[in-house]
């Protein structure tokens, strides 16, 4: 089973990679690059597995960079306080 089969599964697994990255001393905006490249990669490379996937790919697909940039900064704020420490 893929961590993107399942939503919580999927937040958890964003929430562990952010706090490790935090951890390592990753700056604030190299995680919002980051997360905008992996944003990128999931909508050219990943079909939707559940109805959230589905809706960030509608709205990823009708933003222009900058939007997309908000949709991946809001992905971090949403997950910094779930999975792992």
């Amino acid at each position: 089973m893929s961590v993107l089969d399942n939503w919580k599964q999927w937040e958890d697994f964003l929430a562990d990679r952010l706090h490790q990255a935090q951890n390592e001393g990753m700056s604030e905006g190299a995680i919002s690059a980051l997360a905008l490249q992996i944003g990128d990669y999931l909508a050219d490379q990943v079909e939707p597995k559940n109805e959230q996937e589905r809706i960030l790919a509608d709205l990823w697909s009708v933003a222009d960079k900058e939007e997309q940039q908000a949709i991946a900064n809001i992905m971090v704020k949403l997950v910094q306080n779930n999975g792992t420490r």
